[in-house]
């Protein structure tokens, strides 16, 4: 008996798991954000993970990712939309 991996027909990795091309398009689209927002995670881990509290830089390094968060969600949201919208069914 053969071994199976998990490649496109074996059942585990299918067509339709990977992203269509609109769908890498819009995951590119986002990328700035997406970024932002894992430094910002990044940022809230270490004042969370601090030996003996957050220094003054760790506040500063979160009030710029959060910031950063900010001016990426207002690009996104300012760019117009390559595709069309969804109709509300």
């Amino acid at each position: 008996m053969g071994t199976t991996s998990p490649t496109k027909g074996s059942g585990f990795l299918s067509d339709e798991a990977d992203p269509t091309p609109n769908e890498l398009v819009a995951i590119e689209r986002e990328m700035p954000l997406i970024e932002a927002e894992v430094a910002l995670v990044d940022a809230e881990i270490r004042m969370l993970t601090a030996e003996g509290g957050p220094s003054a830089l760790d506040w500063r390094r979160l009030r710029r990712a959060e910031a950063r968060v900010l001016r990426e969600a207002a690009a996104l949201a300012s760019r117009p939309s390559t595709f069309p919208r969804r109709s509300a069914a």
